[in-house]
């Protein structure tokens, strides 16, 4: 028993602070629920008939973009060789039934991959599929990306913006005012 104490007791970084994860199983399925909500309502209302950008070579509008028809990739995208790819907006989504839900928005003029190694949403996501296992809840988390993103960092800034509020994605911190932060800081 005395060589045990030679090593100090501690955690493996990888393990969250329980503080993080007090959220009982129903005060999941709510906050979720709540979400999920929103975002139905989000996704089926009514386009707002105008362009975000009349003069930009890459015209989009926030309403006919819809990140759950993206293809979603596991997290371990970032384990494969860096494609050329760059200039995106990305989308962490939860495809889990019954209420699938968009976590986060970004976007990026690096390849994702360099964007999404140091990103404080990795945590976030870290912690949010630790607590669904803790309580045996499906969760299918994955990443999307659409390549369609204006070049001009101004423009895509505005488009991400804009996806944001609309979308009200949980994991940004745009949105912590309506859902919280049960899963960093």
């Amino acid at each position: 028993m005395k060589q045990l104490e030679l090593f100090p007791a501690q955690k493996p970084n990888y393990v969250s602070q329980p503080s993080q994860l007090e959220m009982t199983a129903d005060a999941l399925h709510q906050w979720k629920q709540h979400i999920f909500d929103y975002q139905q309502s989000a996704s089926t209302s009514q386009p707002q008939q105008q362009t975000l950008f009349e003069l930009a070579p890459n015209p989009c509008n926030v309403d006919t973009l819809d990140p759950f028809s993206l293809q979603l990739h596991n997290l371990s995208f970032c384990d494969k060789p860096d494609s050329n790819d760059r200039t995106c907006l990305y989308f962490a989504l939860d495809i889990a039934k019954p209420t699938p839900l968009l976590l986060y928005i970004g976007e990026t003029e690096r390849s994702p991959k360099q964007r999404w190694m140091n990103h404080y949403c990795y945590n976030y996501i870290g912690n949010y599929i630790e607590l669904h296992r803790r309580y045996s809840l499906d969760v299918t988390v994955g990443i999307a990306f659409w390549f369609g993103a204006p070049a001009n960092r101004k423009q895509r800034l505005k488009l991400e913006s804009e996806l944001i509020y609309k979308w009200r994605s949980p994991f940004n911190k745009e949105c912590w005012q309506w859902w919280g932060q049960p899963f960093g800081k």
